[in-house]
């Protein structure tokens, strides 16, 4: 093979791979991906610390030949996934087809496909689980592909401050994971599928995946402080009392995608961009949320809590609940579905209903909460799938009902005067 001399070298002893706690990049593709994975692997060189697991939407009849045909753009040993199988770093690794892929303590596990409701997303599937395996060590990429698959994997990426990576959707064959992802997250890095393995490195090199917290001293404090003062003049918001060390990482990661070596540095980049600042107000709003999140607390909620509640309620009672910081707003509709299967348990005829007010000051946030813009997963639609075709809009509170339960999505500017309504 060719040695490319726009390659970027890297030390074969990289500290990445050091004690086998390695990066593993978890890389989805689907239509047109095969030559995106040949452009993307003939940049990547040989010696890099980390592993590359690639999950495609394969024809489940189809006998592929991935292995053989990527084999010829990289040095990289090319292995075809079989069951229980051990990640090994500078090895590249394919999900076979027919099968959906989770990974364990760096093990890769193959399950029969599971489909609902005609959907299969076996690139979400992976990535999810490969934020929970890796956590900060997980890295998401997304590639060429029809659809919406994946998005919500690098999403979970990115709540476990992982990397994420996405081919910039103008060069991309097949840009709709592409743009779905970009619409998803606020990623690490957008480029040309050629361009990314270099970035991927160089971001690396300046932003090592460490778990230890970083040390703040006097001058680093002064600085975070100043950067506090740009968020607050531009956006309104303070974040004097944010976690430092998560505030620090969060700058960090942005030095790194600009390659700034020191945070003072940051701060005068910041001055003179003031698109940088909006930006980190973005990364520093990252929510962590799903449907159902700490499962234990919505069992305690559903079976005892609630129903207690509600049976000393008397009839046309109105119940009102506040959801603070709700981000998109799957914690406010859980509740809304929580309380109808209550309702439906409740024997006698109760006229009761639920309002939920769902504030947060993400007005990007906000605005998916008030419409339902959530790309659900396979597993939910067995939750979710009885109930959304009862969500109807409702322009009058900006947000929907679902029979009788009410979720207003508002902004920090619009938290309403709660009375309760006489009876």
């Amino acid at each position: 093979m060719k040695t490319d001399k726009n390659k970027v070298e890297v030390n074969s002893d990289s500290k990445l791979a050091k004690n086998n706690d390695f990066p593993i990049v978890g890389i989805g593709a689907s239509a047109g991906g095969l030559e995106t994975l040949e452009q993307f692997f003939a940049k990547m060189p040989e010696k890099t610390g980390m592993a590359f697991v690639i999950v495609q939407h394969l024809d489940p009849n189809h006998v592929g030949m991935m292995p053989e045909l990527l084999q010829r753009m990289t040095k990289m040993t090319v292995i075809q996934v079989t069951d229980c199988l051990k990640v090994k770093p500078n090895c590249v690794y394919i999900i076979p087809p027919n099968k959906s892929m989770s990974i364990l303590n760096g093990t890769l596990h193959l399950f029969a496909p599971v489909e609902t409701h005609g959907i299969r997303l076996p690139i979400d599937v992976f990535l999810r689980s490969l934020a929970d395996d890796k956590q900060e060590k997980s890295i998401g990429i997304i590639l060429s592909g029809m659809g919406s698959d994946g998005s919500l994997g690098l999403k979970a990426i990115k709540e476990k401050n992982g990397v994420v990576l996405v081919q910039d959707p103008s060069t991309a064959k097949f840009d709709g994971m592409p743009r779905s992802a970009t619409a998803t997250v606020i990623a690490d890095i957008v480029a040309p599928v050629e361009e990314l393995p270099t970035k991927l490195i160089d971001f690396l090199k300046f932003v090592p995946l460490s778990k230890t917290d970083p040390i703040i001293d006097s001058k680093n404090k002064s600085n975070l402080d100043k950067i506090i003062i740009l968020l607050r003049d531009q956006t309104g918001h303070d974040f004097s009392l944010y976690k430092k060390s998560t505030l620090f990482r969060r700058i960090e990661r942005r030095k790194g995608i600009h390659h700034i070596e020191k945070i003072e540095n940051y701060v005068r980049f910041m001055q003179e961009n003031p698109k940088e600042t909006e930006i980190l107000f973005k990364e520093l709003l990252i929510g962590v949320t799903s449907f159902f999140r700490d499962t234990a607390v919505w069992e305690k909620l559903k079976e005892e809590v609630l129903p207690e509640l509600m049976e000393k309620l008397p009839n046309g009672f109105v119940m009102r609940a506040w959801v603070t910081g709700c981000s998109t707003g799957e914690e406010a509709y859980s509740l809304a579905i929580i309380f109808k299967e209550i309702m439906e348990k409740i024997k006698k005829s109760r006229n009761i209903s639920l309002q939920i007010f769902a504030t947060d000051l993400d007005i990007e946030a906000i605005e998916k909460a008030r419409h339902l813009s959530h790309e659900l997963s396979p597993v939910l639609y067995q939750v979710l799938g009885i109930y959304l075709p009862l969500i109807t809009v409702n322009c009058i509170v900006l947000g929907v009902a679902l029979l009788n339960a009410q979720a207003y999505a508002l902004d920090e500017h619009q938290i309403p005067f709660f009375q309760r309504r006489p009876h």
